[in-house]
């Protein structure tokens, strides 16, 4: 139930946020101790705002009433997806590129599942990212067809 509910959710919302020049990041459907929550992440080239948010909220919830492709209560939260987006589209890693990302595979590579560094390129079947491992740089190729999860990450330099 939770795939369909997700993707009726992204064929709603999506003609809202052309509308209004945003993107649509992605769209969950948990349940977290007796509650369920809709989530939607929207993303503009410029960020976004609560005054977006609310709007595509009130707009979306509109749409939602009139289907009701979901049969109990559930809370409905629109926003940004912060400095630690999800990469999930080839689009969203074509635009990481030359930003740090955190990449987790299905199964290991080097015998890592786990890599974080800058993404080099993505030409839409290998990911290559630049790692520095005890102060040394080293290139991984990950096949797109290995990524389990993918996000941009938070980097630090001090």
């Amino acid at each position: 139930m939770s795939k369909k509910v997700t993707d009726t959710v992204s064929e709603l919302a999506v003609p809202i946020l052309e509308e209004l020049d945003l993107e649509l990041v992605d769209v969950e459907y948990v349940k977290e101790g007796k509650n369920w929550f809709l989530r939607v992440f929207i993303d503009s080239d410029e960020g976004v705002d609560i005054e977006e948010c609310g709007m595509v909220s009130e707009r979306l919830g509109e749409k939602l009433d009139a289907i009701d492709p979901i049969t109990h209560n559930y809370f409905l939260e629109v926003s940004s997806p912060g400095a630690e987006r999800p990469l999930k589209k080839d689009a969203d890693f074509h635009k990481a590129a030359g930003k740090n990302v955190h990449v987790k595979t299905y199964e290991p590579i080097d015998g890592e599942k786990v890599f974080e560094g800058i993404l080099k390129s993505f030409d839409g079947t290998d990911l290559i990212i630049l790692m520095t491992v005890k102060t040394r740089k080293k290139e991984v190729v990950i096949p797109y067809s290995k990524v389990a999860s993918a996000r941009l990450a938070v980097s630090f330099n001090f």
